[in-house]
């Protein structure tokens, strides 16, 4: 039995029209003689009664007054319904069919409610179930706990059920389908001329969903990659075959793709800078008791930069007055810059290619955007500039290292390292 995971987001299945995208997409595999297991995200967004947004909203989210398992009795709702709308139009076209909840598709997580883990996927149910139905329509984002409680897996959690159940079935590949054709050099909302990838490898995507592109979650892809099974990115509303996401190329197992120097521009907004300075005596006080209380806040912190003088990082915008708060009542007094945004620039070869940070630092100043810290791993250069340059910034990096170019990107791709 060959066996292909299929995953539809919200927006893929939240009317008639887009669901007939979704049919063609079905009936194509299985004409290809695969079995199929389907993961699907609650019917639309907000304000579309079904999406989870809209069910928080019953309960009047954040200012609930229920206990996190409740919650998460609450969000499991819209997957299970969309499965069971899908699982519906499939049969009345003749597919053959069964709608499943996530725990009942065998999703075992951890007790974190509302961010649970994936501890082991039992796929003895859908495999029954396959012998009976060309088509298991699972409800993506959601498990059972060892206790037997419904749990839900965080955001972008169909992706991670999709890619869990990909690897415990040994499909022969997971297809994320989406809004866009495949994983784009850039946000195509602020590059217009930023293009689809026609292949990419486990850590060049990684290193990008991380670092704020939304096509797919990185988790996910661990997941993938892990197991070895190729994933698949494609536009619901296109036939084409979109971006692979492997390690291997034309097949050959065992050979391993080349990594392009620069692959991608991502960026994440809405983030703030917090400075807290003393004197040099006092460093290391400020250095351990600074994070230590971001930590007991659970406050998220990034972009961390320390000296013999202080210390300097940022936190998302909405938990900044919480931060500063908390740094004020410990007696610093520290300093932020609001509006900021974080890009990224990505690339698995740049290991130990000289004059990818100088290219990126003359692309911004050239164009007057200002660096306002900047940080470096093996594959990703980082640099925080204010909010206001953002479109500026990012269409500078992507021309300076001619992403929209698909000869350049071959070149990198075929012939780098």
């Amino acid at each position: 039995m060959q066996i292909l995971v299929q995953k539809f987001g919200g927006t893929s299945v939240q009317s008639n029209q887009s669901r007939k995208h979704v049919l063609r997409h079905i009936e194509n595999a299985l004409n290809n003689d695969f079995k199929l297991v389907v993961v699907v995200s609650a019917l639309g967004r907000s304000p579309d009664p079904y999406a989870t947004d809209s069910l928080l909203e019953l309960v009047d989210y954040p200012e609930h007054s229920i206990t996190n398992r409740e919650l998460d009795m609450l969000m499991v709702c819209g997957e299970i319904i969309a499965s069971v709308v899908l699982s519906n139009e499939l049969r009345k076209s003749g597919i053959s069919s069964i709608a499943l909840t996530g725990a009942q598709a065998g999703i075992k997580t951890n007790a974190d409610f509302n961010q649970a883990k994936i501890k082991e996927v039992e796929p003895s149910r859908i495999l029954t179930e396959l012998k009976k139905h060309d088509v298991v329509v699972v409800a993506g984002f959601q498990g059972k706990n060892l206790q037997g409680e419904l749990t839900t897996l965080g955001r972008g959690g169909s992706d991670t059920t999709a890619a869990a159940l990909g690897a415990a079935l040994a499909a022969k590949s997971i297809e994320i389908f989406t809004d866009v054709n495949g994983i784009m050099t850039a946000d195509p909302r602020v590059v217009k001329n930023a293009r689809a990838l026609d292949i990419v490898s486990y850590r060049e995507i990684c290193n990008l969903a991380y670092q704020g592109a939304k096509v797919i979650h990185p988790r996910a892809v661990e997941i993938a990659m892990h197991a070895k099974v190729p994933i698949r990115v494609r536009s619901t509303y296109e036939e084409n075959g979109g971006t692979l996401v492997t390690n291997t190329r034309n097949g050959k197992v065992g050979v391993d793709i080349s990594d392009r120097v620069v692959t991608g521009i991502a960026h994440l907004a809405n983030i703030t800078q917090i400075k807290v300075q003393t004197k040099e005596k006092e460093a290391y006080r400020l250095q351990s008791e600074v994070f230590k209380a971001m930590a007991d806040a659970g406050i998220s912190i990034d972009f961390i930069n320390i000296s013999p003088t202080g210390v300097i990082y940022t936190v998302p915008n909405q938990q900044a007055k919480r931060a500063i708060t908390i740094l004020k009542s410990k007696g610093f007094n520290p300093s932020i810059l609001d509006d900021c945004t974080k890009v990224s620039v990505v690339g698995a070869g740049m290991t130990g290619v000289p004059g990818v940070a100088s290219r990126i630092v003359h692309a911004l100043t050239s164009k007057g955007v200002q660096i306002l810290q900047s940080a470096d791993s093996h594959t990703t250069i980082w640099v925080l500039i204010p909010s206001k340059d953002l479109f500026t910034a990012v269409n500078a990096l992507h021309e300076e290292f001619d992403l929209s170019n698909q000869s350049t990107i071959l070149h990198d791709f075929l012939t780098e390292r």
